[in-house]
């Protein structure tokens, strides 16, 4: 907050929002607010410059101002500190009254709230929810190059779709029809297959025509790709990952935690079959469908195993999508759930041609469509395997949010293109 000193003077240089004002008539109080915190501005009747004395009682909530003057201990202000003004300059003055409430005690609904966005960041625990998952991004990366892995970037213009389905985006794309990427899972294999170990952060799109609490159109992905590895050695990778996410928070975050009143715990990791948790929710009545697990089971599991990453794996060949390899009936493909609900799914991936070709047709697509994807693995491509973690999702959960969209800055569904 303080970005210049007078040191001569044995004065200081605070830039900041303004937070609050109190008028006791002799004394007025101004809180200032910033990144680094808030402190404490008093001016009183007869000592502060009057000119100061007069703005303090003329200060609109989420106003920019400058003020300079003197610091003094003070037990009863916020920081342990106060200013004492000599002035007071307004920057950029806030509109009254304002479209919504930013402060800490806000009752603003949130539709409201993510259409005046820009303001509603101005929140103490809405900015708690964004230093949190910035911190949860950096750990992804920290624990991903500890791991050897090499970032990525692709391309989020596609020629076909990338996930089979017909729930995607289209686009213009001079002559020709592109799609919004659904997931950067074919670039992802195509580059393990010669750097190994690949992870990148991507933004999906799915034209879902969905409107839930847990579901976006647009959301950003935690993806990796390992190459010599099945679907137990990625499991391992993303358990581990989680935990490192989870404490790195925990020891970089315990304010912003504190403010939203979460008690953050580093998740155990639990592995379970597809057929298990079948047999399971048969004895406990929840229904589920015959090849995927129904959002009571994941409740289910998350009320047997408490705080843990249950990983479900072998998975049915039929619920799995066409690149995922076959292990007889069943799969290697896995879905891993927290909190209940599911985090990611993953698995190894096909890397015959061959077999590509008919699982492809086995899902009613067209190889030509993929013919870039499946020519990559006919010089040299590895058995390996993948995941890709919801980034938003995570945010969530960990946060116990009730809305994802509150863990999107400027959230994409249905219904909203903007802000």
């Amino acid at each position: 907050m303080i970005k210049d000193s007078f040191k001569a003077e044995g004065k200081v240089l605070l830039k900041g929002w303004v937070h609050e004002t109190r008028d006791l008539k002799k004394v007025r109080f101004l809180v200032l607010k910033d990144i680094s915190g808030r402190i404490q501005v008093t001016g009183i009747n007869g000592k502060t410059n009057p000119e100061a004395f007069e703005l303090l009682d003329n200060l609109n909530r989420e106003s920019v101002v400058e003020v300079v003057g003197k610091l003094k201990e003070c037990a009863q202000a916020p920081s342990g500190k106060e200013l004492l003004p000599d002035s007071i300059t307004m920057i950029a003055e806030a509109r009254n009254p304002l479209p919504i409430d930013a402060s800490d005690y806000s009752k603003t609904e949130l539709p409201l709230r993510l259409d005046n966005r820009f303001l509603d960041l101005h929140s103490t625990r809405t900015q708690a929810i964004f230093k949190i998952q910035s911190t949860i991004m950096q750990a992804y990366r920290e624990f991903m190059i500890k791991e050897n892995g090499i970032e990525a970037m692709f391309p989020s213009l596609i020629g076909s779709s990338s996930e089979g389905g017909t729930d995607v985006f289209k686009a213009k794309y001079f002559e020709k029809e592109a799609y919004l990427s659904q997931s950067c899972q074919l670039y992802k294999q195509m580059l393990a297959c010669s750097m190994e170990k690949v992870f990148a952060i991507f933004t999906v799109w799915r034209a879902e025509k969905h409107n839930t609490v847990r579901h976006l159109n647009e959301s950003r992905q935690l993806d990796y790709e390992e190459a010599f590895a099945d679907d137990k050695k990625v499991m391992d990778v993303l358990g581990r990952c989680m935990q490192f996410i989870v404490q790195k928070v925990i020891d970089e975050r315990p304010g912003e935690l504190e403010t939203l009143k979460v008690k953050a715990e580093v998740p155990e990791i639990k592995y379970i079959t597809f057929a298990e948790v079948k047999e399971i929710m048969q004895k406990e009545n929840v229904k589920m469908p015959a090849h995927d697990l129904s959002g009571d089971a994941e409740k289910k599991l998350e009320e047997l195993y408490p705080n843990t990453i249950t990983f479900v794996t072998d998975w049915p060949l039929a619920g799995k999508t066409f690149y995922i390899m076959p292990d007889g009936e069943n799969s290697k493909g896995f879905d891993a759930i927290w909190k209940g609900m599911e985090i990611s799914s993953g698995g190894q991936r096909i890397h015959i041609p061959e077999l590509l070709e008919e699982r492809l047709k086995a899902h009613n697509l067209d190889p030509k469509d993929f013919k870039a994807y499946i020519d990559s693995f006919r010089f040299g491509a590895p058995p390996h395997a993948g995941w890709g973690v919801g980034l938003e999702r995570i945010t969530m959960l960990l946060l116990g949010l009730a809305n994802i969209r509150e863990a999107v800055l400027f959230p994409r569904d249905r219904e909203r293109l903007t802000p």
